[in-house]
């Protein structure tokens, strides 16, 4: 019913000014600004990200970025300002979860946006 659908996901900031900021130029993703709310890229897909005056954030990863190599996406995410969530004895000084050395899925680093949305990039 749904297969040929080119669905999208959406979520919520408190401030879509700072969200367009973040994840263009922090991310460096496509965001154009729809006068609805802000259309994101990425590679082949779409996200919808719209402003709500009572955002709360998301307890769980609401985008998550697989990437080739870890420690260089995490170093380059921090030298522009991104902080990396720290969970006791998962997360190593980085902030990477190293599931794969432990055979317990994949490397994956958690931050948040600015609306306090979890991110995420993964190998």
């Amino acid at each position: 019913m749904l297969q040929d659908s080119p669905a999208f996901s959406g979520f919520s900031v408190n401030d879509l000014k700072a969200a367009q900021d973040f994840y263009s130029q922090v991310l460096g993703l496509t965001v154009k600004d729809t006068g609805m709310g802000l259309d994101v890229t990425l590679n082949g897909s779409r996200l919808f990200i719209y402003e709500k005056s009572d955002h709360k954030p998301a307890t769980f990863t609401v985008l998550n970025f697989p990437v080739e190599d870890i420690d260089t996406t995490v170093k380059a995410l921090k030298d522009k300002g991104v902080t990396f969530e720290h969970y006791e004895d998962m997360t190593d000084d980085d902030g990477i979860a190293r599931g794969r050395s432990a055979d317990r899925g994949p490397d994956i680093a958690w931050f948040t946006d600015p609306a306090g949305n979890v991110l995420s990039v993964l190998h």
